[in-house]
């Protein structure tokens, strides 16, 4: 067998220091939408990561040009003699030539567009209960290779169980489909995987650089592919009275983005063992699963799977080349040397280059994982529900964590620390669980994000107050919004997206903090559909899907037969890459619908007295095989 080592060596992996090369990413079209307001048609296109600073735009209405001169300031446009039959393209600019020409769009009647989803029917769990499905967490990637974002969406069973309970749930599936609502595929997971937020979590990247992204998720027996294929014995039934599954074997599949066909399938890495090492004796804590992107070797993208957060700890790292897959390393707490970072992880991860090195961290909670597998630090402040990881602080160098945490023993239930070294830069002690935290930048008067942490509404407990990045408090009464933040309106500032409290999964809404008052002014209140997983009030996606890089969000109907992708129609005079060209900010859209979903948020500071960000060291790969680098030459084809 070979050594963790030689498998590193055999796929190029190199431990040294290096400058940093440019990563693989997605070959994007400019994205364009256009939707009808009461001023006229709002228009919004991307920026590349690479398109060179000076590219400029034109802007084409039923094939003429409305802009005077080419737009060089922004990535939208107000056209006021627009209307709900015209068709609009673009064609970038540069050195005063026009390059090809955008994929046309046709404009949208309202803010939003419904995609139809092909609902599963519902069933009879073997306890003789009736479930119904839901439309929940969904992801993005170019499944086909057209330069167009599809959804791949996870179907939830009413009966999904959080792992503390007993109880037989419904089968999980795994749609696809085009933004136009063109059913794709569908994968089975099988009654061998259980429904829940902490099961499957799955991953859709482009992971073998041919320009079409792939999906990755832990299987089993009985699991069918998109094109009807069973993986394993089809009748195995690994389900105890419990309705849990704690026996049988267990896998980790590739599937074809285009086809949902499964490529490979290998043992999953870590096995169950034994029950107890993983917390508990009945199965709850040895369900545990994460998952993410990383880039390893700094400039291909490689699937870490993992296992276990409130006890053991344990994380694998692949490869998927050439339609194998291969293993990089694997850490475990109960390695002697990693014994303290034993229960430090989150109900969710975070993935980053914190150290400099060009490669990718992945910050698991309280701890962190190096690019090669090694501990690169733990904090010993234990589990917590949610963290941010971002430039948080522009006055210092690197990136920070914010982070909240569980048990009132250790000496913070509020952290924030250098994301490299684990540094804890300040805390607040807490007396209970802090159930949910956000840092987002949401007062000019401060530079950097703000943080705060409240309890959830209905509960015993209480707020923790706003604190800046710097950890001075400025306010007893932070915003009650504490889910997810979002870049919704045309200024710096960042809103707060959440749901209504009255009832468990409520209608979705986005918030602005009123800093002079101290209260939330609504922006937006999503009639008609729904939040997703209870409490946690989030989406079904956030991400910047198209457009300019302000972000769009995706929710639910209330009846789950569409999903509805919201986008400003606010005008802004600033002008960014898209953020899906963002190496952290495009790896938290891989992450975010992992167990409890957090917000995306990118690698650079943005906000009040920002820098220029620094453009994307990335190339991007499409399906023909071509590559596009940011030589300041290149004519871009859209």
């Amino acid at each position: 067998m070979k050594s963790a080592e030689d498998s590193l060596a055999a796929e190029g992996f190199h431990q040294d220091k290096t400058a940093a090369k440019p990563r693989q990413m997605e070959c994007l079209n400019r994205g364009l939408i256009a939707v009808k307001t009461e001023r006229g048609v709002f228009i919004s296109w991307r920026l590349l990561g690479t398109d060179p600073h000076e590219t400029a735009f034109n802007i084409y209405r039923d094939g003429t040009r409305i802009n005077a001169s080419p737009i060089s300031s922004s990535t939208n446009y107000l056209d006021e003699h627009g209307d709900e039959k015209s068709v609009y393209f673009v064609k970038s600019i540069l050195r005063g030539k026009e390059c090809a020409k955008s994929k046309e769009t046709s404009v949208w009647k309202k803010p939003y567009m419904d995609v139809p989803l092909n609902k599963p029917l519902g069933g009879t769990a073997p306890d003789g209960k009736a479930y119904t499905y839901s439309a929940n967490d969904a992801s993005i990637g170019d499944l086909d290779g057209d330069g167009e974002y599809e959804i791949v969406l996870k179907w939830d069973p009413s009966n999904s169980k959080d792992n503390a309970h007993n109880g037989y749930t419904g089968e999980v599936f795994i749609d696809a489909y085009k933004l136009d609502g063109t059913f794709l595929w569908r994968i089975n997971l099988g009654k061998n995987i259980r429904a829940g937020a902490h099961y499957t979590q799955f991953m859709v990247y482009d992971l073998d650089g041919d320009g079409k992204a792939e999906i990755a998720m832990k299987t089993a027996d009985g699991t069918m592919d998109g094109t009807g294929r069973v993986i394993g014995d089809h009748n195995a039934d690994y389900r105890n009275e419990q309705g849990r599954i704690l026996s049988g074997p267990e896998y980790l599949s590739i599937f074809a983005g285009e086809t949902g066909e499964e490529l490979v399938t290998v043992d999953y890495d870590p096995p169950r063992g034994r029950l107890e090492d993983w917390g508990d004796g009945y199965g709850n804590r040895m369900d545990r699963f994460l998952a993410g992107i990383a880039y390893l070797d700094g400039e291909r993208p490689s699937l870490v799977m993992a296992r276990g957060y409130y006890t053991r700890t344990v994380l694998a790292a692949y490869n998927f080349r050439g339609g194998r897959l291969t293993k990089l390393w694997t850490f475990d707490s109960d390695k002697p040397e990693y014994a303290a970072y034993a229960g430090q992880g989150n109900h969710s991860l975070s993935v980053a280059d914190v150290d400099g090195d060009g490669k990718d961290e992945v910050i698991y909670g309280a701890m962190a994982v190096d690019h090669d597998g090694t501990g690169l630090y733990t904090t010993g402040l234990g589990h917590g529900d949610a963290m941010h990881l971002s430039d948080l602080d522009p006055d210092r160098p690197g990136l920070e964590v914010f982070q909240v945490h569980e048990d009132p023993r250790l000496p913070y239930g509020l952290s924030f620390r250098d994301a490299e070294t684990g540094e804890v830069l300040w805390g607040i002690p807490a007396d209970t669980d802090v159930g949910r935290g956000m840092a987002a930048h949401i007062d000019p008067r401060y530079q950097g994000a703000l943080v705060w942490a409240i309890d959830p509404p209905g509960s015993e407990g209480h707020s923790y107050g706003l604190y800046t990045c710097k950890g001075e408090k400025i306010s007893d009464a932070p915003p009650v919004s504490a889910n997810f933040a979002i870049w919704w309106d045309g200024d710096l500032l960042r809103e707060l997206l959440d749901h209504d409290w009255k009832e468990p999964e409520g209608v979705p809404k986005i918030d602005k903090w009123d800093y002079h008052c101290g209260r939330l002014i609504n922006l937006l209140t999503a009639e008609g559909t729904l939040s997703n997983n209870w409490t946690k009030g989030t989406p079904v996606l956030q991400a910047n899907i198209f457009g300019d890089w302000r972000e769009d969000v995706m929710f639910r109907t209330a009846e789950s037969d569409a999903l509805r992708i919201y986008t400003t129609t606010e005008l802004t005079e600033h002008r960014f890459y898209t953020f899906m060209h963002d190496p952290v900010y495009r790896l938290a859209v891989a992450w975010q619908n992992v167990a409890y979903n957090q917000p995306p948020h990118p690698g650079f500071y943005l906000g009040t007295g920002m820098k220029k960000p620094p453009q994307p060291n990335i190339y991007t790969v499409s399906a023909n095989g071509k590559s596009t680098f940011n030589d300041g030459e290149q004519k871009y084809i859209d």
